[in-house]
């Protein structure tokens, strides 16, 4: 299969240790898992994996899940664009990295801002995310999805000029580890854009861990998360809380 020039792009910034002597692109995008997935044992995750959510995902259960996340009065998915703009400050040439990149409602948003010299590459472990992700986006040279471990990310250091990582982080099972992650392949001067839970100062963290091990979903503390960045070297760390929710936004630190 000939590769998109988009695709031929991303492969460039892989480490050379993930790098495939053969890509794999099945539907469109390339896939570095095979059979080799990690098996997702909680509910949230399980059903990330499914055929059917991605046909409804961008339409229905995105915008229904986010009003739960952050509350009547939070800012819909319209404003989560616009945050997610804000934080990351995207212009043209940026090579930017979504990480759990669903059906590609952001990826498509992002490429953009960063025109066809920028470009926007997303990851996610559901193949069936990405099938939708392609099939919902035109071919372009600015645009790239791959199939990977957000926890284990396959590209080289500082790739990355900006990283969304939207209403995922808490489906996570190493969540830190995938902050390590997204520190590394974040270039110097780098922005970092999260959306993802936050305990509310009524919910006691035993209530907020049971919740979790039902569903799956975590229910991070206040400042659990910047704090976490401060000490992987981020500056510029801010936070907005809204319903269950917090925005965050973050810089790598200068070289």
């Amino acid at each position: 299969m000939t590769l998109s020039s988009g695709l031929e792009r991303a492969i460039g910034l892989l480490d050379p240790a993930r790098r495939p002597a053969k890509a794999a692109v099945p539907h469109g995008y390339l896939d570095l898992l095979g059979g080799a997935g990690r098996h997702s044992r909680s509910p949230a995750q399980r059903l990330m994996l499914t055929r059917g959510l991605p046909v409804v995902y961008e339409r229905w259960w995105r915008p229904a899940w986010g009003r739960v996340l952050t509350g009547p009065l939070g800012p819909g998915t319209a404003g989560e664009r616009r945050i997610a703009h804000e934080l990351l400050e995207l212009g043209p040439g940026d090579t930017v990295l979504d990480v759990a990149c669903g059906p590609g409602n952001f990826v498509r948003d992002f490429a953009g801002s960063v025109g066809k010299r920028g470009l926007v590459v997303g990851l996610d472990a559901s193949a069936t995310m990405l099938a939708r992700a392609v099939h919902d986006t035109a071919t372009s040279p600015n645009v790239a999805y791959v199939r990977g471990d957000a926890i284990r990310l396959p590209f080289r250091d500082r790739s990355f000029d900006a990283i969304c990582c939207f209403a995922a982080l808490h489906l996570f099972d190493e969540p830190l580890a995938a902050l390590d992650a997204m520190a590394r392949v974040l270039a110097p001067g780098g922005r970092l854009a999260i959306l993802t839970s936050a305990r509310t100062p009524l919910t006691p963290a035993p209530i907020g861990a049971l919740v979790g091990a039902a569903t799956g979903l975590r229910v991070f503390g206040r400042d659990e998360i910047t704090t976490a960045l401060e000490e992987r070297g981020f500056e510029d760390v801010r936070r907005r809380i809204t319903g269950l929710a917090q925005f965050v936004g973050a810089r790598r630190a200068p070289a």
